[in-house]
């Protein structure tokens, strides 16, 4: 399905197929596009309080729980004394708390306050709403099959999306 173009575009769904391919490999790369575009602007709204990575770090604790500086390390794919930088102004901002691992002293925890889950919601909502607002301009016989082949599409590739802050769209139930 191809949206019509022209004047008096009513967001109308004409049925092409897609039966190469190369026609199914463009549509979904369009639909991502749509998706990554809806990411980027809910990411940009709050780049004046966190930069791209602090969100990574918050999404990371969100979608996890608690998270210790070797763990964020990794998931960044930093050195351990970047981590420490990022995960201290994020503390600093009062996005962070940091306390004794109760299961091994050696280490510190990570959790969000309620102002870090706050801004993780937030951007989080933003996203729903937005892919929301694009499915409502979606005919609305269509739009039970658009749902259906976009989880398939999820399904395929095992359903893990990532949880990198910049990217996922939202937990997964």
């Amino acid at each position: 399905m191809r949206p019509r173009k022209g004047r008096g575009d009513t967001g109308a769904v004409e049925n092409k197929g897609f039966r190469g391919q190369h026609e199914q490999v463009d549509a979904v790369l369009r639909a991502a596009d749509v998706l990554l575009r809806v990411a980027a602007k809910s990411v940009m709204e709050v780049e004046d309080v966190v930069t791209s990575p602090q969100l990574r770090v918050l999404v990371l604790i969100a979608l996890r729980g608690p998270q210790n500086l070797g763990a964020v390390a990794r998931e960044l794919g930093v050195h351990a004394s970047n981590a420490t930088r990022t995960c201290e102004r994020l503390v600093l901002a009062g996005l962070v708390s940091r306390r004794e691992d109760p299961a091994d002293r050696r280490f510190l925890q990570l959790d969000l306050t309620p102002e870090g889950r706050n801004l993780v919601e937030t951007v989080i909502e933003h996203r729903r709403r937005a892919i929301a607002e694009v499915l409502q301009r979606v005919p609305p016989d269509a739009r039970e099959s658009v749902a259906t082949a976009m989880a398939a599409f999820a399904d395929a590739d095992g359903g893990q999306g990532t949880q990198d802050g910049r990217f996922t769209l939202g937990p997964r139930n």
